[in-house]
């Protein structure tokens, strides 16, 4: 394995490689396009208020701090309906626990557990055991971007957005040695089932990554 920030986001898909053949021949709930070219379900006004989300009232959720080291900025991650923003939520944080469990050195982490579930708790926790196999943390900074959410009509969750990893780096902590990511392999696209438990939680069961399907 490459000491690469992102060759190694994308060792997530390797045991989703018949679900990345999948989505490409177009299967799946919904009808939402392999490459995003805009916000696309996503609110187009940044600002608009997002309203409180009925969902975050009905469970105790962990919360998760990222080390001053790695910092993680969410464009646009606003929808003016509740529904909608309350995948994006989840999702959002979801998302945040994978990088909080590299920087705890937990595949285990319980904000990782607590979001994931199925297929996207094991390849979760197999992609944050590559780093701390090879004691391996994030630094710099990533930005996540043009969300689209949306209900399917079987009542589970999509969520697809993309992260730019061109400012986030890999630090070797018994070395020190800081590995950049190549500019070329910075966009990733993310591709992402949710179900909706009783307490209201949306918790990912299923993550695809896939680079330069951003633009």
């Amino acid at each position: 394995m490459n000491r690469r920030f992102l060759p190694v986001a994308v060792a997530i898909t390797a045991g989703t490689a018949l679900l990345l053949t999948g989505c490409s021949s177009g299967g799946g709930d919904d009808d939402t396009s392999d490459k995003i070219k805009g916000a696309g379900g996503g609110d187009k006004d940044a600002s608009a208020p997002a309203g409180p989300s009925a969902s975050k009232n009905r469970a105790e959720r962990p919360e998760i701090t990222l080390p001053r080291s790695f910092q993680v900025a969410f464009d646009g991650w606003t929808n003016s309906d509740p529904k909608l923003q309350a995948i994006l939520d989840d999702g959002k944080e979801r998302l945040r626990a994978s990088y909080a469990a590299i920087s705890n050195k937990d595949p285990q982490d319980r904000a990782l557990t607590f979001y994931s579930e199925s297929d996207a708790l094991r390849t979760g926790t197999e992609w944050v055991k590559k780093f701390t196999d090879k004691n391996l943390v994030l630094t710099g900074k990533g930005r996540v971007f043009q969300p689209q959410p949306r209900i399917s009509p079987d009542g589970s969750g999509t969520l697809f957005y993309c992260v730019d990893e061109g400012k986030g780096s890999t630090k070797d902590t018994k070395t020190g040695k800081v590995t950049a990511t190549p500019a070329d392999d910075a966009l990733v696209l993310y591709r992402t089932k949710l179900r909706k438990t009783k307490d209201g939680v949306w918790k990912t069961t299923m993550v695809q990554t896939e680079r330069g399907a951003c633009t």
